[in-house]
């Protein structure tokens, strides 16, 4: 299920999603373009770029192996961060297939982790 089928109305409205990647900000809209032709109004997520990965530097989420060959990959990361800018929550994984589940983001969204 869809992380926003899982928010509530008022929850919906308060969350924000962003995305960080390492791509340039023309692959990202590209990128953008081809998910909502296949599917209208399912891109619910701010993508920013970060070709010089400077956030990805900053929260020390740099892939070294990656790196090693010159590509300049974060681990996958997704934070929970309130509005104080305070991170209450954080999933980290070097196993770029793991992912924390929706479920997962809206416990700790809801603050019931």
């Amino acid at each position: 299920m869809k992380l926003q089928d899982l928010l509530t109305e008022q929850e919906r409205a308060a969350v924000v999603i962003l995305a960080v990647s390492p791509d340039r900000a023309p692959d990202l809209e590209k990128m953008a373009g081809k998910v909502l032709a296949q599917a209208p109004g399912q891109l619910r997520v701010t993508l920013l770029s970060d070709p010089d990965h400077a956030v990805i530097n900053r929260y020390g989420l740099l892939n070294e192996q990656a790196a090693q060959r010159g590509r300049f990959l974060p681990h996958p990361t997704t934070y929970v961060i309130d509005r104080q800018g305070v991170v209450r929550w954080k999933f980290t994984e070097v196993d770029y297939k793991i992912r924390p589940s929706n479920e997962m983001i809206v416990q700790a969204l809801r603050g019931t982790e």
